[in-house]
């Protein structure tokens, strides 16, 4: 099977900060992913669609429809899909407990892995400080944030006409300021805790757009990253093992079946990253 037609299967995908409705959401790197991804259970963790963004400015173009409806079909094909509302959605918040066209919404969600592991499934915003004590500065932010992407957008326009591959300039800048680098790990240390009072074996989370897995003091924590930034997504395989995947250039526009540029694992600790900016 040639590579613009394969079909990855797999037991668990986790998706979050998909940010639908804003111009810096990839839906085009999004829609190609759920071509060639396919799994039993899906959850959606949180800012799936940016509701902060819409209320300010309605942005809704084809391929974020497209994103949607491709997502239903997986539905109605048979896939159990929980939605896990974030910040940014938090409209959905209302709505916990009933299910909408198949996908049930949850407050949170305890997912049992093929391995016996239980893993508490959260967006995480709960344990941010800054959306939990001072909203407006949050605000602040996500504006600030939103001009840095259409930068970000334009500069990947010109890098596709090239055939490169998407490159975030604002998560790399993420991981060189070390205060940002501070916040991603008391951000990580909170979730790891909150597992461990839950008594689980590990956190999945998104929200801060830092895809990453690894160990923390006998916790496994999780981070599905966005499709904003990272491009990235986790897979659980049908063995219990969880993956980052990095998905930056379209399958079907990368004909070559060694070609890796897609797929990335990304299941290292992050010490090296965290070292380079604590040394800047």
């Amino acid at each position: 099977m040639s590579k613009s037609h394969e079909i990855r299967r797999y037991r668990t995908l986790f998706l979050s900060d998909l940010h639908l409705g804003t111009r810096g959401c990839q839906a085009h790197l999004i829609l190609d992913m759920l071509r060639h991804v396919e799994a039993d259970t899906i959850y959606l963790v949180g800012d799936i669609i940016d509701g902060w963004r819409l209320r300010s400015g309605w942005y809704w173009p084809q391929t974020h429809n497209d994103v949607v409806q491709k997502l239903l079909r997986k539905v109605r094909r048979g896939a159990r899909m929980v939605f896990v509302p974030g910040n940014h959605d938090e409209f959905a918040r209302q709505f916990f407990g009933l299910t909408f066209g198949g996908i049930e919404i949850k407050r949170q969600a305890i997912h049992a892995a093929a391995d016996g592991k239980r893993y508490l499934v959260i967006h995480g915003d709960e344990f941010d400080v800054v959306v939990r004590h001072s909203k407006w500065l949050a605000f602040f932010g996500d504006w600030a944030y939103d001009f840095a992407l259409f930068v970000n957008t334009h500069f990947n326009a010109a890098r596709r006409a090239l055939g490169l591959p998407y490159w975030s300039f604002s998560a790399w800048a993420k991981l060189k300021v070390k205060n940002a680098v501070n916040f991603i790990g008391s951000f990580e240390r909170e979730l790891a805790a909150e597992a461990r009072k839950r008594g689980v074996d590990g956190v999945v989370c998104g929200h801060i757009h830092h895809p990453i897995i690894r160990e923390m003091e006998g916790v496994i924590y999780v981070n599905t990253g966005d499709f904003v930034e990272s491009c990235s997504l986790v897979v659980e395989h049908w063995d219990g093992r969880f993956e980052v995947l990095r998905w930056k250039t379209p399958l079907q526009l990368a004909p070559r079946i060694e070609d890796p540029v897609s797929f990335e694992d990304e299941t290292g600790d992050g010490r090296a990253e965290e070292a380079q900016a604590e040394a800047a």
